[in-house]
């Protein structure tokens, strides 16, 4: 993509207003918080104070907003504590130019790298930065500038306490994530029913389980039918691919595929209903018509081997949807004591231990938070001295700007750029407007900075420019409040943040974090774990009991996260404006596209693993142990730019085939494998074909020669790359 082509492309991404589902009583609470706090300083210690202690209030509850998982209120009270120190440590040095910069420079690597942490983290971080830099400048003495801290812990803990005392939705996010993770599920069984290979995104099944992990406190408190449903969903998902795909299940069509499509249907109306029950805490209603259809017994008589054993635990796995849905508890989670031993959450002070070992561990140059650090702390002093020298005042607005716009990839940082100037305009030219035809006192710019602050919080799901014309609206009534005249802050403020951007975005492109030069290291790291997942998978099969066997679960949640930061580095790579580095868009979709088909075989064959005391399958071990070696050489040859080679796997399957097979799935399912390992090279394969006399290009055979094109019996090409020339 060329810079103008992604300048494009981000502006458009910055300037959308997106339809989202908005929460006004959570909104409502926030700025009822703000409120009381501006409220209680105005009569006690009067403006400047109501003023540091509105800044701490507004960011504890936009705290509370971010996508996490943790107790709210936590949250709160650990913005509003951080912005406190922040505050108090950066007046004490403000008066000292070089001194506030060493502090600046400090506190903003610091709020970069804490990005390792997470995004929560990294936001809050970044924040506390930004509105550092402007409560620095309302204290005039050191008692004061105490004081101004101590009420923006009070606005923290305000916060917190509406949180607790008000709860709106309680446990609503973590009901929402695991209600999504069936959803999406019914919508996958639906979808077998006309494409038996249909493809199954897990992000929703990985978000569940990331929502399930919760602190002590909570698993305390957790509703009862948050405590099974997911691990029940987790296992329904190979069996729906198992049922359906004509390898290992029953033929495209006839008697048995009309089966197939009436238990799918039937499943995703069961799927739906749980999903319904558990986003609102109500009882589960299915319709009559799909439990019937589970339980009718002619399923025995129509379907047999695998596709038979899938619908079986497919219907076991759904009584148990419904019931831990409704709240009830399983046997099986009884006996596997699945509610009891939650995934635990580290606690708040547990947490800081391990984001100083991911800050630590990202201490390295090549890593894009380091890059971030280093990128943010240069742009937050370079504007901090811009802003004092330029004869505006106010400069404070420059290196705010910058810290706020700047992240650690370009579509963000471009895109939060322009969403921040529009956002801006817009916001000082409706305060101006409004201050200049009404004239408020202290009382009415407290009351519209409320208002302002409420429709941030309401409408910051929406898109960066919606929010950020409502924190500039926010920002000019709050320090009307103070005395300061619009005409003191607004034109300043434009041209300061304007500023601000433009060195945000100088910065990314003078000292970026591209990821298209990484794609193929992300690409070789999702092929180990799809390797090492198939290889746990196989290895069940040659040890039924599972003595030394790896363990399938680890492993099928290590190849899900490896997917997924191939899939974000995608998506982060199509907007950059870098020419591709040895990995188009092309070979990367098609890539893409063979290590999914790899992972969705290994599924397959994990839904029919065998019971403890099968008989086993001792040519597994050695295709298993050729798997994971080979996956591991070709990852190698991914990175070093060489096409991967299979014969070990190729060799092994080969022996495999002298030996007696009990279950069709399982050869089957090997040869599967090996297809998707042979698709992958060919779509990396980009050396042209040579070229004929005549001018055409001349077709490659599986060993390499030149095939000839006269010979009606060489097969057509096939697999993802098979269209390219």
């Amino acid at each position: 993509m060329t810079w103008l082509s992604a300048l494009k492309e981000t502006a458009r991404t910055g300037l959308t207003v997106e339809r989202k589902r908005l929460e006004p009583l959570v909104a409502a609470r926030g700025a009822a918080g703000l409120a009381l706090v501006i409220g209680l300083s105005l009569t006690l210690f009067g403006p400047a104070v109501a003023a540091s202690s509105a800044f701490g209030a507004f960011q504890a509850a936009i705290a509370t907003f971010q996508r996490s998982w943790r107790p709210r209120p936590e949250l709160a009270l650990a913005s509003g504590t951080s912005l406190a120190v922040s505050t108090f440590l950066g007046y004490l040095t403000g008066s000292h130019l070089l001194l506030f910069l060493a502090l600046l420079s400090l506190w903003t690597f610091l709020s970069g790298l804490s990005w390792a942490a997470g995004p929560t983290v990294g936001i809050i971080a970044s924040s506390n930065v930004a509105i550092m830099l402007v409560t620095v400048t309302l204290p005039t003495s050191v008692a004061e500038a105490a004081g101004h801290a101590a009420m923006m812990i009070v606005g923290g803990c305000v916060q917190a306490a509406l949180v607790v005392l008000f709860p709106v939705r309680r446990w609503g996010a973590h009901r929402d994530a695991l209600a999504d993770a069936l959803a999406a599920e019914a919508d996958y069984a639906r979808r077998l029913r006309h494409d038996p290979v249909a493809p199954f995104d897990p992000e929703p099944l990985m978000a569940a389980r990331d929502a399930a992990r919760i602190t002590p406190r909570q698993a305390r408190s957790r509703p009862a039918e948050l405590r099974g449903s997911r691990g029940v969903a987790e296992r329904i998902r190979p069996v729906l691919a198992s049922l359906a795909d004509p390898a290992v299940g029953v033929p495209d069509e006839g008697r048995e595929r009309d089966r197939v499509r009436e238990i799918l249907a039937a499943a995703g109306t069961v799927l739906d209903a749980a999903a319904r029950a558990i986003r609102h805490g109500e009882p589960v209603r299915v319709a009559p018509a799909a439990l019937a259809a589970l339980k009718t017994p002619d399923t025995g008589a129509i379907l047999t081997g695998p596709a038979h054993r899938a619908s079986a635990r497919l219907a076991a796995l759904l009584r148990d949807v419904l019931e831990t849905a409704g709240g009830a508890r399983t046997e099986e989670a009884r006996l596997t004591g699945g509610p009891a031993d939650p995934l635990l959450r580290p606690t708040f002070p547990a947490l800081v231990p391990s984001g100083l070992r991911a800050m630590r561990a990202a201490l390295r140059h090549e890593s894009p938070i380091a890059r971030h650090a280093i990128r943010v702390t240069a742009v937050a002093a370079a504007g901090y001295l811009l802003g004092t020298w330029l004869p505006f005042g106010h400069g404070y607005w420059a290196p705010m700007a910058a810290v706020m716009v700047l992240r650690p990839d370009f579509s963000q940082t471009y895109s939060r750029a322009v969403a921040r100037f529009g956002g801006t305009l817009v916001g000082v030219a409706l305060a101006t407007g409004l201050v200049q035809l009404a004239h408020p006192g202290t009382a009415l710019s407290a009351a519209v900075a409320v208002v302002c602050a409420g429709l941030m919080y309401l409408l910051m799901r929406t898109g960066q420019v919606a929010a950020q014309a409502c924190v500039s609206a926010y920002v000019v009534f709050l320090l009307g409040m103070g005395g300061q005249q619009w005409t003191q802050t607004v034109p300043e403020r434009v041209i300061l943040t304007l500023l601000g951007g433009v060195l945000a975005m100088i910065a990314y492109a003078l000292y970026p974090a591209w990821e298209t030069p990484r794609l193929r290291t992300r690409l070789a790291d999702w092929l180990i774990e799809d390797g090492r997942y198939a290889a746990a998978v196989v290895d069940h099969y040659a040890d039924p009991g599972g003595g030394e066997s790896p363990d399938v679960r680890e492993a099928l949640l290590a190849a899900r996260d490896a997917r997924v930061a191939w899939q974000e580095a995608s998506d982060r790579a199509k907007n950059e404006p870098v020419r591709h580095r040895g990995l188009s868009r092309a070979t990367a979709a098609d890539a893409e596209e063979c290590l999914a088909q790899l992972g969705r075989v290994a599924m397959l064959m994990e839904a029919h693993l065998p019971d403890r005391d099968a008989t086993p399958v001792p040519a597994a071990a050695r295709l298993a142990d050729a798997l994971r070696k080979a996956t591991e050489q070709g990852a190698k040859a991914v990175r070093e730019r060489r096409v991967p080679e299979w014969d070990a796997v190729r060799t092994a399957l080969a022996e495999w085939d002298g030996e007696g097979v009990p279950d069709r799935v399982v050869r089957r399912g090997a040869g599967l494998l090996l297809e998707a390992l042979e698709d992958l090279s060919e779509a990396l394969d980009t050396t042209p074909p040579p070229m004929l006399v005549d001018g055409t290009s001349a077709r490659t055979g599986p060993d390499g020669r030149p095939e000839d094109p006269k010979d009606p019996k060489d097969p057509p090409p096939t697999g993802p790359g098979a269209d390219r020339s």
